[in-house]
């Protein structure tokens, strides 16, 4: 049995599956960000009750605390030191207030050009930790080519910070302004991360589960929650990878399949092609900073159930902001789901109050409380619409990638909605109607996205650099170096890439039966000097394939058809 864990900012979602059963039991407890230790403690007691703990075989979470943290400016101050060497001005890549630009550079083919001035990097330490600085990043401009400068310079801060990353481990990506940002955004959640962290392993060791803990990560892949620890800004948009992968479990075969997950503060947007979800492949944007974390190609909006609904002008605004649940279950603001409740489409709240707020609302828009609710109804679908369109039409103007291929000239134009989360069943009829297009829900739409957490499988990439002159083969990623010959291949490139893995895939949780790994991206260019050539350089970038585990299903495929609730187009 495994079991699934998306800790979201309005509620904790878990999840049991048996290989046999399919979908034990569910669960949906409120999340309290200053108690997430009982939060999840009290997910797991209620999908666990009757259950042997030692029969569990894993346990996977999503979050949404990094991203939430990062987009509600709530992160930790963090130290920032940059080599980049002459030709390229640092500050025009500075990001947060302890930024330190340093001596230092190695050109491209990773040689030292100029060293790193000691005293420097060691006045820079003295200044962040008289500021009370526990995190610091430090990122050279070649540093995937030649990582000595951030080692030497991690070497000398060694004493007195909780957290040090070099941006060599990050990504054996060649892109200096977003390396910078990958790094800052990785030391600045870390602090916060870590209480999410604690708290997990504190719940998991309470209840006597003994099985690994994995976290899923912005690619729909996981990895251990100890390597999460290094890393905590791969778990940025995993709370929405989690939603696209679990809808993977639903939808049709041959099918463009637009997915929403629309929650109680935020809606999640994604697109799949033939079962299969579209990719970020450079990395995600967030908090206005370009970053390396590869992600799936997904969207949120402030846009949920709850979202505060106003009326100014004549006209509604709802959100971006949640004060509170629905007024219906006690909440000061009127929303959407009370919109709902007055309309008749949901039964749950009290429906006083449900009138009450929708009563607020049409006090002035000049309408009775009803015309109000369906108003609210009919311009959160527009609202979420629009920016489903204005999401395809971005991924439209630029190369279509999915976690598999590049699809070349290809237009993205979905032929249907699948629609997650609590609130599912009551939008899909309108979404259905306003749209053109069939809509979809399934039984468990209220928990899919715990689903996809429990089972992604585990992946990773890494890129591989050979150069035959220097005689190095390396991957900074893995901290690996191997001297090499003149005549080594290209093929020779691709097999220890493949190899090297394999070895990190298992590292991090991966089953090897499990592990299937491809090439993503091969380059090869011969180096000139005078008439000669003196070598090659080589580019090797591998990946295993993300999707969802062997063994488990949900349901039977049968009882999958069967029990689909199927919006007929624009009904």
């Amino acid at each position: 049995m495994i079991i699934g864990l998306d800790v979201g900012g309005t509620h904790t979602d878990a999840v049991l599956i048996g290989k046999k059963e399919g979908l034990i039991s569910q669960a949906k407890v409120p999340t309290d960000k200053s108690q997430l230790f009982e939060t999840i403690i009290a997910g797991l007691e209620l999908v666990t009750k009757g259950v042997r703990v030692e029969n569990i075989e894993r346990v996977v979470l999503s979050t949404t605390l990094t991203t939430n943290a990062i987009l509600e400016g709530k992160t930790e101050p963090a130290g920032m030191i940059v080599a980049s060497g002459p030709g390229l001005n640092p500050e025009l890549f500075r990001v947060g207030n302890y930024y330190y630009p340093v001596s230092g550079y190695i050109d491209h083919r990773g040689r030292e050009v100029q060293p790193i001035n000691p005293f420097e990097i060691e006045t820079v330490a003295s200044k962040l930790r008289s500021d009370g600085i526990k995190s610091v990043g430090v990122v050279g401009k070649f540093s995937v080519r030649n990582p000595a400068h951030e080692n030497q310079i991690i070497k000398k801060l060694n004493n007195g910070f909780d957290y040090i990353l070099a941006g060599h481990r990050i990504s054996g990506n060649l892109n200096f302004p977003r390396r910078i940002a990958t790094v800052f955004l990785n030391v600045s959640v870390q602090s916060i991360y870590k209480l999410f962290f604690q708290a997990i392993q504190k719940s998991i060791a309470k209840m006597g589960i003994k099985a690994p803990i994995y976290v899923l990560k912005a690619d729909g892949g996981t990895m251990s929650l100890e390597a999460s620890m290094e890393f905590p800004g791969q778990t940025i948009f995993s709370g929405p990878a989690a939603s696209i992968m679990g809808a993977l479990s639903y939808v049709q075969p041959k099918v463009e399949t637009l997915v929403l997950d629309i929650g109680g503060t935020t809606t999640d947007m994604g697109i799949l092609i033939d079962q299969v979800p579209l990719l970020e492949p450079l990395g995600i944007e967030i908090g206005g900073l370009k970053t390396l974390v590869r992600s799936l190609n997904t969207e949120s909006i402030a846009l949920g159930g709850d979202s505060a609904v106003r009326v100014r002008s004549g006209h509604i605004f709802i959100g971006p902001d949640r004060e509170g649940p629905a007024m219906a279950f006690g909440g000061p603001t009127p929303t959407p789901t009370d919109a709902l409740i007055v309309l008749g489409i949901m039964k749950e709240g009290n429906p006083a109050q449900a009138e009450k707020a929708m009563t607020l609302v049409g006090e002035a828009l000049g309408c009775d409380a009803k015309s109000a609710a369906q108003e609210v109804y009919s311009a959160f679908c527009h609202i979420l619409l629009g920016a489903a369109r204005a999401m395809i039409e971005r991924i439209n103007q630029r190369p279509v990638y999915t976690i598999r291929e590049f699809l070349d000239a290809y237009r993205v134009e979905p032929q249907e909605i699948f629609v997650i989360g609590g609130p599912a069943p009551y939008f899909a009829p309108k979404l259905s109607e306003m749209s053109g297009l069939s809509a979809r829900v399934v039984p468990y739409h209220e928990v899919v996205n715990a689903i996809g957490a429990a089972l992604s499988r585990t992946t990773c990439e890494l890129t591989l650099f050979v150069d035959t002159e220097r005689g190095i083969a390396s991957a900074p990623e893995e901290d690996f170096y191997k001297p090499v010959g003149n005549n080594f291949t290209i093929d020779e490139a691709k097999n220890l890439a493949l190899s090297l893995l394999s070895d990190k895939a298992q590292r991090e949780g991966a089953s090897p039966e499990h592990i299937e790994t491809e090439v993503i991206e091969e380059q090869q260019f011969n180096m000139v000097r005078g008439f000669y050539t003196t070598g090659k350089n080589i580019r090797v970038k591998v990946q295993v394939k993300p999707g969802l585990i062997e063994g488990y299903q949900v349901d039977s495929r049968e009882k999958k058809a069967a029990t689909y609730m199927q919006i007929p187009q624009g009904r």
